[in-house]
C-alpha cells in the first residue's frame, strides 16, 4: 500500500470510535420528514416520483438485505458484512440501498483498492463483521450512543450507522452531488470500522481525504468521497474538527 505523504508530515492512523420497502410495514409516527424527489424506472415502465420520507424516530426494527453474490476485492482480509434498514423508512428499498453501498464497496477507488481488503454481504442470520444501518436520526442516536446528534452518521463499534436524513437530504459541501456524497458517507463509516481515524484538509484547494469530516465542511477542501481516487491511499494529517 502507498500512502501519501504532505511535505514533512506523515499522517498517522487513529482507530476511532467515534437498511426498502418492507413487506409489512407498520404505520409511521405523525411527524414526517421529507428528502428530495428521486426518479425510479424500469424498462417497461415510465418514470415515476419517489420521495424517501421517515418519521423522527422509527421503531428500531429492520428490513434485511439478501445475501450478495460475489466477493468484492481480489485479495486481503475478508470482511463480512449485513445490510439492514428501519422499517419506517419509505422510498428506499433495502435492495436499493444494499446496492448502492456494495456499488461503493466495489469500486477500485474504494477500499478494497490498496489489496488490504475484501467484502461480502451476508444475508439474515449469518455471521458478519459489521452491520450496514440506514437509520433514522432518533434510532441513529441509540445506535452511536449520542442522543444528542441527529445530524451526522457514525461508527460505534460494529455498527456502521448511516443517517437516513443525511442519505436524502446530503450537506452544502456537496450540493447538487447527493450520489457522491453517498458514496462518502460509505466510504468514511466503514473506514472507521477499518480502523482510521479522523484526518484534516492537507491544503486549501486539495481533495478532502475521506476520512476528513466533510459532512461538517470541506474546511477548504473539494469534494472526493474515494480512500483510492486515483489508485494510492490519499490521507490528510491526522485530526477532527
Amino acid at each position: 500500500m502507498t500512502v501519501r505523504r504532505f511535505g514533512w508530515f506523515a499522517a498517522t492512523v487513529l482507530v476511532a470510535g467515534c437498511s426498502t420497502a418492507p413487506s409489512t410495514p407498520s404505520a409511521p409516527p405523525p411527524a414526517v420528514t421529507e428528502g428530495p424527489t428521486l426518479v425510479v424506472s424500469s424498462p417497461t415502465t415510465k418514470p415515476r416520483p419517489q420521495k424517501i420520507t421517515y418519521p423522527q424516530r422509527g421503531s428500531g426494527q429492520w428490513v434485511t438485505a439478501a445475501a450478495g453474490s460475489e466477493t468484492v476485492g481480489t485479495r486481503g482480509r475478508l470482511m463480512r458484512y449485513r445490510v439492514v434498514v428501519e422499517r419506517e423508512i419509505k422510498g428506499v428499498s433495502v435492495a436499493g440501498f444494499a446496492a448502492a453501498a456494495g456499488a461503493t464497496l466495489a469500486d477500485e477507488r474504494g477500499w478494497t483498492g490498496g489489496g488490504d481488503w475484501r467484502f461480502r454481504r451476508v444475508g439474515p442470520g449469518d455471521k458478519s463483521d459489521f452491520t450496514l444501518y440506514l437509520a433514522t436520526p432518533g434510532t441513529r442516536g441509540e445506535l452511536c450512543a449520542d442522543a444528542s446528534d441527529g445530524y451526522t452518521s457514525c461508527r460505534n463499534g460494529a455498527k456502521v450507522v448511516l443517517n437516513v436524513a443525511r442519505w436524502a437530504g446530503g450537506v452544502p459541501g456537496y450540493k447538487n452531488n447527493l450520489k457522491g456524497y453517498r458514496q462518502y458517507m460509505v466510504n468514511h463509516e466503514v473506514g472507521h470500522r477499518l480502523g482510521h481515524g479522523h484526518e484534516l484538509c492537507p491544503g486549501e484547494g486539495e481533495p478532502g481525504p475521506v476520512m476528513l469530516q466533510q459532512t461538517l465542511g470541506l474546511h477548504g477542501c473539494t469534494q472526493n468521497p474515494w480512500p483510492y481516487p486515483d489508485g494510492e491511499l490519499y490521507r490528510g494529517p491526522s485530526g477532527q474538527y
